[in-house]
């Protein structure tokens, strides 16, 4: 399967499982490429069931549906992928226990930790925080230049991730990286889908 990094979604799980559903289909219609359902705090029924209901709404657009930290839920709904951190499960005992066409993320923060995560048959990383956010309350923002340092260690595509909005978005311009993700700047909009329209157009513009 060759995925589409471009314009990568974040959940946002603090909203509403129908107002996410209807957010997430009106960026996917004007422009995402690929989602990831992230629950950082929900129990796993109310995982499993945004899951199945995410599955539904990809497939309907064939779009790649990525499950993060929970590869059991990734495998029952038949997910395309799982996306990891660095204190998570780590890959290669994910790669036993998923179907050879599942893909593998894994968050990363320098070029050590990119460099293991690509020996270990990632099959892509996320890269930051590359700027402030509060979409996740850990994320540490990459020093100066890091960015480029890891995108030199790796063959693999790196998806850059944090604090990425549409004033910051051109700033990532000429970068090697095969798409940016996006929480807050989508899923808090008031119309997602002309934000992801505007995401997408910043992208052409500034490459």
């Amino acid at each position: 399967m060759t995925i589409d990094y471009r314009l990568y979604l974040v959940t946002d799980e603090t909203l509403p499982k129908d107002e996410l559903l209807k957010k997430v289909e009106l960026a996917i219609q004007s422009g995402v490429t690929i989602v990831q359902l992230r629950e950082k705090s929900g129990n796993g029924k109310v995982f499993y069931e945004k899951a199945v209901k995410l599955r539904e709404l990809t497939e309907k657009y064939q779009i790649p549906l990525i499950i993060n930290d929970r590869v059991d839920i990734a495998l029952a709904v038949g997910a395309d992928g799982v996306h990891v951190g660095q204190s998570d499960l780590p890959a290669p005992a994910i790669r036993k226990i998923i179907p050879l066409s599942m893909i593998v993320g894994v968050s990363v923060g320098n070029p050590e930790e990119a460099r293991e995560a690509e020996l270990n048959g990632a099959n892509y990383v996320g890269v930051g925080a590359v700027f402030p956010t509060t979409s996740k309350a850990d994320a540490k923002v990459l020093p100066p230049g890091m960015l480029d340092k890891i995108l030199e260690t790796i063959q693999i595509p790196a998806v850059a991730i944090g604090g990425i909005n549409l004033e910051n978005v051109s700033m990532l311009g000429g970068k090697n990286i095969a798409g940016i993700a996006v929480v807050s700047g989508i899923m808090k909009a008031n119309d997602p889908f002309e934000v992801a329209k505007a995401y997408r157009k910043r992208l052409e513009s500034s490459k």
